[in-house]
């Protein structure tokens, strides 16, 4: 039995490495030449009109990779008794960016019908928002096909909380491939944009490794009473929010992480290290940042005949 488990996963490694494999660099070379130029335009647009839109669109493919692969579930729209990814507990009214998406899609089909799926164009518009912010570019391998269907229950089961603890996180990056070197990485996102009072209220009040100065700050617009102030935004980064380098590490080893989730990277345990080395070297975190998002991007892709390509981000094909 327990054989027959092991061949099982085998074979699903096997898979998911195969379907990684089938993604390339030139995808669109031929079948979509102005793809990512296009893509490019309308993301540096869309950061320079708001510069959070960039950490919202970088979140938006973390989101929808970590749920079922990348596969554009995310960009579901809820309508009537569909209740799909976008209602579920991490993303219910705080996941954003939707709108640039269908935007650059609509641009995109203007250049190549039905060509270039909403998965892909969620991975160059991550990459584009982090090299529009100051930070590093890498080569984005394309090819994803996007799903027919999102899943609230998955979404809700799969993604990172920010009360996780080390070990959660280590054990949540891993179910999807990912190291640890690779989880500290991508934590490093939170060098730039918001998060609401929700997320953060009870590391403010009850978690006792934060700087006091740095909590009695946040708790001014931030009511410890739940229901108050929910939406209320602050800086995931409060050194340098609009800018995509490395002092979110800085902030960790002051014990400034807004999230409990960021602030247990560097807590006696470890990832210490490693958060020291990101926070010592922008080179280091960058590189390992511009990896783990490649490899983050190869989550479980439909390719080939599976899925398909949508005309609108937000609904399945008619």
């Amino acid at each position: 039995m327990a054989s027959a488990s092991f061949l099982s996963l085998l074979v699903l490694v096997a898979m998911a490495s195969a379907a990684a494999a089938q993604l390339s660099s030139t995808f669109y070379d031929t079948s979509c030449p102005n793809a990512l130029s296009t893509i490019k335009s309308a993301v540096t647009a869309a950061v320079s009109s708001e510069a959070r839109m960039g950490a919202s669109l970088v979140r938006l493919h973390f989101h929808d990779c970590f749920v079922d692969g990348c596969d554009g579930s995310v960009l579901l729209a809820d309508t009537g008794s569909f209740v799909g990814e976008q209602g579920a507990i991490p993303n219910n009214g705080s996941i954003r960016g939707m709108d640039v998406i269908d935007n650059i899609k609509t641009q995109v089909e203007a250049v190549c019908n039905q060509t270039v799926s909403c998965a892909d164009i969620l991975a160059v518009a991550a990459r584009d928002s982090v090299v529009a912010l100051g930070g590093p570019s890498w080569t984005v391998l394309l090819g994803r096909r996007d799903s027919t269907t999102a899943s609230k229950t998955n979404a809700e089961s799969d993604l990172p909380a920010p009360t996780f603890s080390l070990q959660n996180l280590t054990d949540n990056f891993s179910n999807k491939g990912l190291s640890v070197t690779d989880m500290i990485a991508l934590s490093g996102a939170h060098t730039i944009g918001q998060s609401q009072c929700r997320f953060f209220r009870a590391r403010i009040y009850n978690d006792t490794n934060i700087d006091t100065a740095f909590a009695t700050s946040l708790q001014a617009n931030c009511p410890q009473a739940t229901g108050s102030g929910d939406s209320s935004l602050a800086p995931l980064d409060t050194m340098t929010p609009n800018a995509f380098d490395n002092a979110y590490y800085t902030n960790l080893q002051s014990q400034k992480g807004l999230l409990h989730s960021d602030q247990e990277l560097f807590n006696g345990g470890s990832a210490d290290s490693t958060v020291s080395s990101f926070a010592s070297s922008a080179s280091a975190f960058t590189s390992a940042f511009a990896t783990a998002m490649v490899n983050m991007g190869n989550i479980a892709p439909k390719t080939g005949t599976q899925g398909e390509i949508r005309l609108t981000c937000s609904k399945v094909n008619s």
